[in-house]
Protein backbone atom coordinates (compact mmCIF):
# COMPACT_ATOMS: atom_id res chain seq x y z
CA UNK A 1 0.00 0.00 0.00
CA UNK A 2 1.67 3.18 -1.20
CA UNK A 3 2.00 6.12 1.18
CA UNK A 4 1.20 9.60 -0.12
CA UNK A 5 1.79 13.06 1.32
CA UNK A 6 -0.75 15.71 0.28
CA UNK A 7 0.15 19.37 0.95
CA UNK A 8 -2.90 21.48 0.08
CA UNK A 9 -4.10 24.66 1.78
CA UNK A 10 -7.67 24.51 0.43
CA UNK A 11 -9.30 22.64 3.31
CA UNK A 12 -12.27 21.43 1.26
CA UNK A 13 -10.05 20.10 -1.51
CA UNK A 14 -7.64 18.59 1.02
CA UNK A 15 -10.51 16.71 2.65
CA UNK A 16 -11.77 15.46 -0.70
CA UNK A 17 -8.29 14.25 -1.62
CA UNK A 18 -7.89 12.50 1.73
CA UNK A 19 -11.20 10.65 1.32
CA UNK A 20 -10.69 9.79 -2.35
CA UNK A 21 -7.15 8.46 -1.95
CA UNK A 22 -8.06 6.49 1.17
CA UNK A 23 -10.88 4.86 -0.81
CA UNK A 24 -8.28 3.98 -3.45
CA UNK A 25 -6.37 2.09 -0.71
CA UNK A 26 -3.51 4.54 -0.26
CA UNK A 27 -2.09 5.61 3.09
CA UNK A 28 -2.47 9.39 3.15
CA UNK A 29 -0.97 12.15 5.28
CA UNK A 30 -2.55 15.57 4.64
CA UNK A 31 -1.23 18.95 5.82
CA UNK A 32 -2.31 22.46 4.91
CA UNK A 33 0.82 24.59 4.67
CA UNK A 34 4.35 24.38 3.35
CA UNK A 35 6.05 24.40 6.74
CA UNK A 36 4.14 21.31 7.88
CA UNK A 37 4.83 19.66 4.52
CA UNK A 38 8.56 20.25 4.87
CA UNK A 39 8.51 18.85 8.41
CA UNK A 40 6.74 15.69 7.25
CA UNK A 41 9.47 15.09 4.69
CA UNK A 42 12.11 15.36 7.40
CA UNK A 43 10.64 12.57 9.52
CA UNK A 44 8.65 10.29 7.19
CA UNK A 45 9.14 8.51 3.90
CA UNK A 46 6.56 8.61 1.14
CA UNK A 47 6.00 6.93 -2.21
CA UNK A 48 4.45 10.04 -3.77
CA UNK A 49 4.20 13.77 -2.97
CA UNK A 50 1.18 15.81 -4.07
CA UNK A 51 1.97 19.51 -3.66
CA UNK A 52 -0.11 22.60 -4.18
CA UNK A 53 2.00 25.29 -5.84
CA UNK A 54 0.84 28.30 -3.78
CA UNK A 55 1.10 27.38 -0.11
CA UNK A 56 1.33 29.53 3.04
CA UNK A 57 4.72 29.45 4.74
CA UNK A 58 6.75 27.74 2.03
CA UNK A 59 5.57 27.33 -1.55
CA UNK A 60 5.18 23.90 -3.09
CA UNK A 61 7.74 24.97 -5.68
CA UNK A 62 10.35 25.67 -2.99
CA UNK A 63 9.55 22.41 -1.17
CA UNK A 64 10.12 20.51 -4.40
CA UNK A 65 13.37 22.34 -5.19
CA UNK A 66 14.81 21.74 -1.73
CA UNK A 67 13.69 18.11 -1.73
CA UNK A 68 15.46 17.47 -5.05
CA UNK A 69 18.59 19.34 -3.91
CA UNK A 70 18.78 16.90 -0.99
CA UNK A 71 18.60 14.00 -3.48
CA UNK A 72 14.96 13.16 -2.76
CA UNK A 73 13.77 10.74 -5.44
CA UNK A 74 10.09 10.40 -4.54
CA UNK A 75 7.78 11.35 -7.46
CA UNK A 76 6.18 14.81 -7.14
CA UNK A 77 2.83 15.82 -8.61
CA UNK A 78 1.86 19.51 -8.59
CA UNK A 79 -1.76 20.59 -8.16
CA UNK A 80 -2.24 24.22 -9.11
CA UNK A 81 -4.48 26.82 -10.69
CA UNK A 82 -1.53 27.91 -12.83
CA UNK A 83 -1.93 26.46 -16.30
CA UNK A 84 0.35 28.64 -18.44
CA UNK A 85 3.06 26.80 -20.36
CA UNK A 86 5.75 28.87 -18.62
CA UNK A 87 4.43 27.86 -15.19
CA UNK A 88 4.44 24.21 -16.19
CA UNK A 89 8.01 24.58 -17.42
CA UNK A 90 9.05 26.19 -14.11
CA UNK A 91 7.40 23.41 -12.10
CA UNK A 92 8.95 20.63 -14.11
CA UNK A 93 12.36 22.28 -14.01
CA UNK A 94 12.06 22.47 -10.22
CA UNK A 95 11.89 18.68 -10.14
CA UNK A 96 8.20 17.87 -10.46
CA UNK A 97 7.29 14.70 -12.35
CA UNK A 98 3.77 15.72 -13.34
CA UNK A 99 1.40 18.66 -13.25
CA UNK A 100 -2.38 18.76 -12.87
CA UNK A 101 -4.23 22.06 -13.26
CA UNK A 102 -7.24 22.86 -11.09
CA UNK A 103 -10.09 22.09 -11.38
CA UNK A 104 -9.39 18.44 -12.19
CA UNK A 105 -11.21 15.12 -12.27
CA UNK A 106 -10.39 12.73 -9.44
CA UNK A 107 -10.21 9.79 -11.85
CA UNK A 108 -7.57 11.60 -13.86
CA UNK A 109 -5.66 12.23 -10.63
CA UNK A 110 -5.82 8.50 -9.82
CA UNK A 111 -4.55 7.59 -13.29
CA UNK A 112 -1.61 9.98 -12.97
CA UNK A 113 -0.78 8.63 -9.52
CA UNK A 114 -0.73 5.06 -10.84
CA UNK A 115 1.53 6.13 -13.70
CA UNK A 116 3.97 7.85 -11.36
CA UNK A 117 4.07 4.89 -8.98
CA UNK A 118 4.65 2.51 -11.89
CA UNK A 119 7.50 4.66 -13.08
CA UNK A 120 9.15 4.79 -9.66
CA UNK A 121 8.68 1.17 -8.60
CA UNK A 122 8.92 -0.50 -12.02
CA UNK A 123 5.75 -2.44 -11.23
CA UNK A 124 2.03 -1.74 -11.34
CA UNK A 125 0.04 -1.49 -8.18
CA UNK A 126 -2.21 -4.27 -9.47
CA UNK A 127 0.65 -6.82 -9.79
CA UNK A 128 0.11 -9.81 -7.54
CA UNK A 129 2.62 -10.17 -4.73
CA UNK A 130 3.57 -13.69 -3.74
CA UNK A 131 5.68 -15.08 -0.91
CA UNK A 132 5.63 -18.84 -0.51
CA UNK A 133 1.93 -19.61 0.15
CA UNK A 134 0.92 -15.97 0.52
CA UNK A 135 -0.73 -14.15 -2.39
CA UNK A 136 -1.68 -10.49 -2.10
CA UNK A 137 -3.46 -8.33 -4.68
CA UNK A 138 -3.00 -4.62 -3.84
CA UNK A 139 -5.49 -3.51 -6.49
CA UNK A 140 -8.33 -5.81 -5.38
CA UNK A 141 -7.34 -5.45 -1.72
CA UNK A 142 -7.38 -9.21 -1.19
CA UNK A 143 -4.93 -11.68 0.36
CA UNK A 144 -4.84 -15.45 0.65
CA UNK A 145 -2.71 -17.93 2.58
CA UNK A 146 -2.63 -21.51 1.25
CA UNK A 147 -5.65 -20.52 -0.85
CA UNK A 148 -7.70 -19.39 2.16
CA UNK A 149 -8.85 -15.78 2.38
CA UNK A 150 -7.09 -13.61 4.94
CA UNK A 151 -9.48 -11.21 6.64
CA UNK A 152 -7.14 -8.26 7.15
CA UNK A 153 -7.86 -4.78 8.37
CA UNK A 154 -6.59 -1.85 6.32
CA UNK A 155 -3.54 -1.44 8.57
CA UNK A 156 -2.77 -5.18 8.62
CA UNK A 157 -3.01 -5.27 4.83
CA UNK A 158 -0.63 -2.30 4.51
CA UNK A 159 1.91 -3.91 6.84
CA UNK A 160 1.82 -7.26 5.06
CA UNK A 161 2.04 -5.62 1.64
CA UNK A 162 5.08 -3.60 2.66
CA UNK A 163 6.88 -6.65 4.04
CA UNK A 164 5.99 -8.72 0.95
CA UNK A 165 7.54 -6.02 -1.24
CA UNK A 166 10.75 -6.34 0.81
CA UNK A 167 11.09 -10.04 1.70
CA UNK A 168 13.92 -11.08 4.03
CA UNK A 169 14.77 -7.42 4.77
CA UNK A 170 14.82 -6.33 8.41
CA UNK A 171 12.89 -3.19 9.37
CA UNK A 172 13.02 -1.47 12.73
CA UNK A 173 9.83 -0.35 14.45
CA UNK A 174 10.67 3.24 13.51
CA UNK A 175 11.06 2.29 9.83
CA UNK A 176 7.68 0.53 9.81
CA UNK A 177 6.02 3.53 11.45
CA UNK A 178 7.50 5.82 8.78
CA UNK A 179 6.46 3.66 5.82
CA UNK A 180 3.19 2.03 6.88
CA UNK A 181 1.51 4.25 9.45
CA UNK A 182 -0.03 7.64 8.93
CA UNK A 183 1.79 10.12 11.13
CA UNK A 184 -0.94 10.68 13.68
CA UNK A 185 -3.21 9.02 16.29
CA UNK A 186 -2.23 5.35 16.51
CA UNK A 187 1.34 5.79 15.21
CA UNK A 188 3.34 4.28 18.10
CA UNK A 189 5.66 1.33 18.79
CA UNK A 190 2.82 -0.41 20.61
CA UNK A 191 0.65 -0.05 17.50
CA UNK A 192 3.35 -1.82 15.47
CA UNK A 193 3.67 -4.65 17.97
CA UNK A 194 -0.11 -5.11 18.13
CA UNK A 195 -0.50 -5.11 14.36
CA UNK A 196 2.31 -7.64 13.88
CA UNK A 197 0.80 -9.89 16.56
CA UNK A 198 -2.60 -9.86 14.83
CA UNK A 199 -1.15 -10.53 11.37
CA UNK A 200 0.92 -13.41 12.77
CA UNK A 201 -2.20 -14.93 14.31
CA UNK A 202 -4.02 -14.77 10.97
CA UNK A 203 -1.05 -16.19 9.07
CA UNK A 204 -0.64 -19.04 11.53
CA UNK A 205 -4.29 -20.12 11.40
CA UNK A 206 -4.40 -23.76 10.32
CA UNK A 207 -1.00 -24.58 11.80
CA UNK A 208 1.21 -22.59 9.43
CA UNK A 209 4.37 -21.09 10.82
CA UNK A 210 4.13 -17.27 11.11
CA UNK A 211 6.13 -15.65 8.29
CA UNK A 212 6.89 -12.43 10.20
CA UNK A 213 9.83 -13.06 12.50
CA UNK A 214 11.46 -10.90 15.15
CA UNK A 215 15.14 -10.11 14.70
CA UNK A 216 16.10 -9.28 18.27
CA UNK A 217 17.61 -5.83 18.64
CA UNK A 218 16.89 -4.95 15.02
CA UNK A 219 13.21 -5.31 14.12
CA UNK A 220 11.05 -7.56 11.96
CA UNK A 221 11.17 -9.26 8.59
CA UNK A 222 9.11 -11.51 6.35
CA UNK A 223 11.20 -14.67 6.52
CA UNK A 224 11.49 -17.71 4.28
CA UNK A 225 10.20 -20.80 6.09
Amino acid sequence: MSKILVVEDDLNLAGMLQDWLAAEHYEVDTVNDGIQGKEKLLFYKYDLLILDWDLPGISGLDICKEFRQKDGLTPVLFLTGRDAILDKEIGLDAGADDYLAKPFNMRELSARIRALLRRSTKQTVSTLLTFENLVLDPKAFTATNNGADLKLTRREFALLEFLMRHPNEVFSMEALLARVWQSESDASPQAVRTCIKLVRQKLSAGGNKPAIVTVHGSGYKLDTH
